[in-house]
């Protein structure tokens, strides 16, 4: 091919739940840049259950395709389930750190053989032909007989065994509360290969990143249990519980097992969780979406009525996330009881159940915004869990404030008293550290989930409020069912807005620098502030005057090359490298207040109020 054609790239992104569109990227040779791509796999799996012993066998065709400009000579597969071992990462790591996880402690150290997870893989092969592999904690290393070449699709056939672990953490069986099987991080699964290379991080305790695709799932297990999760039910009237269509007759097979056949369309995961005794509900919303509702019936009557009254707040839960970032593009959305606390899943979520109301519905509210934050908007999560839990934990708190009318303060105050904490304790730590590995567990929560929360309601007093708003709806409309970069959700307010925030995503994410500025003084008419902390910010400013009137101040930070929206007078902007900055105003002054929002998260609010005696 001539060096001033187009190489294309075709890359499947299903843009609704039912079809697949075929999108087409191309990389000029001539020009100096390459346009987005990512990878693509269809699983298509057969699972058979043996609920006796905790046990199922497995075969997995993968077909891959390599939408990169690179060749690629090996492919790896994460097997998560070889985390809940005596010895693994993940059981040293949690018997070391200084504040393991409740749920893990030394849980794992005191597994029998008949109690730990694992998955083997028998075989593999690359269009037909065996492959060289070797398991390697809980990743699979498989060195390729052929290159996949650029643009190329191939099949990998895979047949393994694997064991259910105890619960422990997320996936296991016979949870607490008596859940039989949570299946979540089940499959041998393709790690994502991207602009930066291969993702392959051991499972220690949390995160993950996959690759985009379709799933066809057939999984055959004893007739008594009832399944949910991810994907669409193919074959309701040979499973006869909850599905089925009462126009048409059942057609049960007179088996001790029933197989569940589930297809889901562009998602990069897959959860199901099964137990025999599930009440299934189902909720059908005016938009077309099914909520589904899986509970244990063996509850106390106080649980079966939260999850009852759950079920109508969920609906407006998934009109409030559409309306403020965009559309849910699936027909259905499931949330099972399961698991060891809350985490999220396509279309899915797996929560513990015996919970207050309240619980119950924040809980829920957390993990469906999730759908957005990490499964529709798929971040790398492991690093950079920020964008996962802290976007997820912003947008969750303000539904969580107007569905429950719990009135007009700030609804993600929380995260600035746990943001001070941190600091005041000298524990903080980059937000660009990894998930794993943070030196402690308090670390890692307060940041990705408070000083990521604390990056977009920081963002509102900085851009303003509309800006933000407008801004994540631009964030998903650009980069739904892709891989986005925190350079990505930047871009996206800087369109918006028409203020620039690289200093702004430098500064919060990549630095522990602190934000605190000062009044230094009001001589007459004059008013001195001073920035105390290396975090140059804007400043917002009320003025009370002696005659009882008020006036509001906006001092935009040169850096951003503009202002916010704002009805204050807006001043002359502030250069970052100068530590003070003086103006005058046209009457006698009774007091100066920096920032009466509290959005701006100065480490020290004593000196952000001046009272002129």
């Amino acid at each position: 091919m001539k060096k001033n054609l187009f190489l294309v790239f075709t890359i499947a992104l299903i843009t609704s739940c039912t079809q697949t569109k075929e999108v087409t990227y191309q990389q000029n040779k001539d020009a100096k840049f390459t346009t987005y791509w990512q990878q693509h796999i269809d699983y298509t799996m057969d699972i058979d259950v043996d609920v006796e012993k905790h046990q199922y066998k497995g075969t997995q065709k993968a077909v891959y395709t390599n939408n990169s400009p690179d060749e690629l000579t090996k492919v790896y597969y994460h097997l998560y389930f070889n985390a809940f071992q005596p010895g693994s990462q993940m059981d040293v790591r949690s018997l070391n750190i200084k504040d393991p996880d409740r749920r893990v402690r030394d849980r794992i150290s005191k597994l029998n053989a008949d109690e730990i997870g694992y998955i083997k893989v028998n075989s593999l092969t690359q269009n037909g032909t065996a492959v060289s592999f070797e398991t390697v904690g809980t990743i699979l290393e498989v060195t390729l007989n052929k290159p996949i070449a650029s643009g190329e699709s191939v099949t990998l056939d895979m047949i393994f065994d694997a064991q259910v672990p105890d619960q422990v953490r997320r996936s296991g069986r016979n949870s607490k509360e008596g859940v039989a099987l949570s299946m979540a991080q089940w499959y041998p699964k393709m790690a994502e290969y991207d602009f930066e290379g291969w993702h392959t991080p051991p499972y220690i305790a949390r995160e993950f990143h996959a690759v985009w695709g379709n799933f066809d799932v057939k999984i055959s297990i004893d007739k008594k249990y009832i399944l949910g999760g991810t994907g669409y039910l193919q074959n309701p009237q040979e499973i006869g519980y909850g599905y089925e269509d009462k126009s048409k007759p059942l057609n049960i097979p007179n088996t001790d097992k029933l197989t569940w056949h589930f297809k889901a369309p562009n998602v990069h995961d897959f959860m199901w969780a099964a137990d025999p005794d599930y009440n299934h509900d189902v909720l059908k919303m005016a938009n077309g979406i099914d909520l589904h509702f899986l509970y244990k019936k063996t509850l106390e009557a106080k649980y079966l009525s939260n999850w009852k009254d759950l079920q109508p707040k969920t609906a407006e839960l998934m009109s409030y996330f559409s309306k403020h970032i965009g559309a849910y593009p699936y027909k259905q959305y499931s949330v099972i009881q399961g698991g060891d606390g809350g985490m999220e899943y396509a279309m899915s979520t797996l929560i513990t159940g015996e919970r207050s109301f309240g619980s119950l519905f924040g809980v829920t509210a957390h993990e469906m915004a999730h759908t957005w934050f990490q499964f529709l908007l798929a971040t790398n999560e492991s690093k950079h869990p920020w964008m996962d839990e802290g976007f997820t934990s912003y947008i969750s708190n303000k539904a969580s404030y107007e569905i429950l009318d719990r009135g007009d303060n700030n609804p993600n105050a929380g995260p600035y008293r746990g943001y001070n904490y941190l600091v005041n304790n000298n524990i903080e730590e980059p937000l660009t550290t990894h998930a794993d590995r943070y030196n402690t567990n308090a670390a890692y929560g307060t940041a990705s989930y408070g000083k990521g929360s604390m990056f977009l309601s920081q963002l509102e007093y900085i851009i303003g409020v509309e800006n933000v708003a407008n801004g994540l709806k631009k964030y998903f409309a650009d980069f739904s069912f892709k891989h986005p970069t925190p350079n990505d959700v930047k871009r996206s307010m800087e369109k918006v807005s028409g203020i620039h925030l690289d200093w702004y995503l430098n500064e919060w994410t990549q630095t522990i620098h602190t934000i605190d500025y000062g009044i230094k003084s009001v001589n007459g008419k004059n008013i001195t502030l001073e920035r105390i902390g290396q975090m140059p910010m804007p400043m917002d400013l009320e003025v009370v005057y002696t005659d009882g009137s008020k006036e509001n101040f906006n001092i935009p930070l040169r850096m951003m090359r503009g202002n916010k929206p704002t009805t204050a007078t807006v001043l002359k902007d502030w250069g970052w490298a100068i530590p003070t900055y003086s103006f005058n105003v046209s009457k006698a002054v009774k007091s100066v207040t920096i920032d009466k929002s509290k959005l701006m998260a100065d480490v020290n609010d004593d000196n952000n109020v001046f009272e002129v005696k």
